[in-house]
């Protein structure tokens, strides 16, 4: 005889639903797991976009004869044209879905190594370079918003674990190095890493294109509670169907007004959110993109100049970001996405200070150490938080936005990274650009320390957070600089 096992279809009300159901689970497994590792998968090739020239920078320089101007304007371009693209990326992800955006950053990206891979000059280097910016400010934005949406409460912290992927995609970059090195291209062989690039660009698109949905918590927070239970459907391999209209939950608060929803995260509870989230972005990407995107530089000026030992230093100093990156989720669960910066920032104070003072006269183990430890205390700390703070502390509708803002601020401070390095290199010295430098992450420090929010600590979920701020008065904005923890509504 055949039993027949009937499953019984999960009614969806409401946005309540939607996450109830996703932080019930132990995990983030099926089809829910593949749309998470391909949005990861995607910074993975902003990662790689953006590291691509790192490596080959020397000989580029020579190949194109760039002067440090010209290197400065080239490394920072990206990050220049990021932060219009950031918010805008923001704009249209809350407006349009993650989906249809994250696409099409995969077609920037890959326009924009094309044109890199075939250019006859700086020029037309530049013009692809504008694309990238393009693809990685849009991408970053709505990727992270995405990945926030798809984790359960009790694993918030996982979103660090983009900060591993950013230095595997970086170490891999340098291993392509040495393999393109030995086939004896020369002075052309940033070429090949783009073209490295181009070929990752194309496997995310069509992998992309093929199993990503849109997210449940963004269709339920736009009230298509019909689209939400389709999609949680496809996602989670069980039925789902919309509650009949007389029992589905009104979104409050819902932010409509477009554009004008950014103007809310400066408002009552999210300014301070706002701010440490800023901060943090803002701090770890100067730090990374002065010092960091430059190690095959400082690691030729620490151990000489032939290719291979740049760039074995290079991939040693990286191999810490991995061990840190990924380390940083549970750094974050154990103590906190805020404590974890301010003390990231903190040791990595420390770090500068020893190789501003020291530099060039630290003995051999110090030279490998001091950098390793630099790129290790960067990445298990703040490096990864910027992101993650502003995906977990605002609410659906305004997330991919807030992101957008976050992610543009960070922009500017690659930007300023990337171009302030050769310029005050060629200056003051590597030395003492390490001491200028090294004021970054202490004011960062202690901004971190001041500022109390921290959404891994906090018993609210921001899609149902009660006092979030809103355009149709002033009488929930009852934020406060200290931690605000008021009862789940859902419990």
């Amino acid at each position: 005889m055949q039993t027949h096992v009937q499953t019984t279809a999960l009614k969806i009300r409401g946005v309540d639903d939607v996450i109830a159901f996703i932080d019930s689970g132990s995990g983030i497994a099926g089809r829910a797991g593949v749309i998470w590792w391909l949005a990861l998968g995607g910074l993975f090739l902003d990662a790689f976009s953006n590291s691509a020239l790192s490596a080959g920078l020397g000989p580029m320089a020579r190949d194109l004869r760039l002067s440090a101007g010209d290197i400065a304007l080239m490394t920072s371009f990206a990050s220049w044209v990021a932060i219009a693209f950031n918010p805008i990326g923001g704009w249209m992800a809350d407006r349009w879905g993650r989906v249809r955006p994250l696409v099409l950053a995969k077609i920037f990206a890959l326009v924009g190594a094309l044109l890199v891979m075939f250019a006859p000059g700086f020029e037309v280097v530049l013009a692809g370079r504008f694309f990238v910016g393009m693809a990685y400010g849009i991408d970053f934005a709505i990727a992270m918003a995405m990945l926030a949406e798809f984790t359960p409460a009790h694993l918030k912290s996982r979103l660090n674990a983009w900060q591993g992927m950013w230095y595997t995609a970086v170490c891999l970059n340098l291993l392509l190095a040495l393999l393109f090195h030995a086939w004896q291209v020369g002075d052309s062989i940033w070429r090949y890493s783009i073209a490295a690039t181009a070929v990752f660009s194309v496997a995310i698109l069509v992998l992309q294109l093929l199993f990503l949905v849109e997210s449940p918590t963004w269709l339920a927070r736009k009230e298509r509670i019909v689209d939400a239970a389709t999609a949680m459907t496809r996602i989670y391999g069980r039925s789902f169907v919309a509650a009949p209209p007389e029992e589905r939950v009104p979104v409050l608060n819902q932010a409509k007004r477009g554009l004008a929803n950014l103007t809310l995260i400066f408002r009552g509870i999210y300014r301070p959110r706002t701010l440490l989230a800023a901060t943090v972005q803002i701090g770890q990407s100067l730090e990374y993109f002065a010092i960091g995107w430059y190690l095959p530089l400082i690691s030729a000026a620490l151990f000489g100049k032939d290719f291979v030992y740049a760039t074995l230093g290079a991939l040693l100093f990286n191999v810490f970001g991995i061990v840190g990156g990924f380390m940083s989720p549970v750094v974050g669960r154990k103590i906190g996405l805020r404590r974890a910066s301010a003390l990231g920032f903190a040791a990595v104070f420390a770090m500068l200070l020893v190789l501003g003072l020291y530099g060039t006269k630290l003995p051999m183990w110090m030279s490998v150490v001091v950098p390793s430890l630099f790129i290790l205390f960067h990445s298990a700390g703040p490096g990864a938080n910027g992101k993650s703070l502003s995906s977990l502390s605002f609410r659906s509708e305004l997330r991919a936005g807030a992101n957008g803002v976050v992610g543009a601020l960070g922009s500017i401070g690659a930007a300023l990274g990337l171009l302030v390095f050769p310029l005050f290199r060629e200056r003051y010295g590597l030395d003492h650009t390490f001491l200028i430098l090294a004021a970054v992450p202490c004011v960062a420090s202690v901004i971190c320390f001041a500022i109390r929010w921290d959404p891994t600590r906090s018993a609210v979920t921001p899609d149902n957070e009660p006092d979030a701020p809103h355009f149709e008065g002033d009488e929930d904005e009852r934020g406060a600089w200290l931690n605000p923890v008021m009862e789940d509504p859902r419990r």
